[in-house]
């Protein structure tokens, strides 16, 4: 991984880690909410809500969007193709490697 690819993906992945956020990009991907919707959907306080969108913002992962005097979020979807385009590449790069091992072993 080269050193952008990780100074892009590691926010993300640190941010995915927490149950409660993704919990929240899963509400979020049904459509745009605000905090105080996602809360009364959620287990948790608006002002956890609040803090975990800043996270997922933070990490490219949503956007606010202003509605009126309410502030809804929405999930995107370019941060999360990235992530699974780098994912996938990772995991073609072990294949090839697990490919040449067997190569090696079945020549043995």
């Amino acid at each position: 991984m080269s050193a952008t690819a990780a100074e892009t993906l590691v926010p993300v992945f640190a941010a995915l880690a927490d149950e409660t956020r993704w919990r929240v990009l899963s509400e979020l991907g049904r459509g745009e909410a605000s905090a105080s919707a996602l809360a009364a959907r959620l287990p948790v306080t608006r002002q956890a809500i609040a803090k975990h969108l800043a996270v997922l913002a933070d990490a490219g992962l949503v956007e606010p969007v202003r509605v009126g005097r309410e502030v809804r979020y929405r999930p995107l979807g370019s941060r999360l193709d990235e992530t699974a385009r780098a994912l996938d590449a990772v995991g073609a790069a072990w294949d090839r490697r697990l490919a040449r091992i067997r190569d090696v072993a079945e020549s043995l």
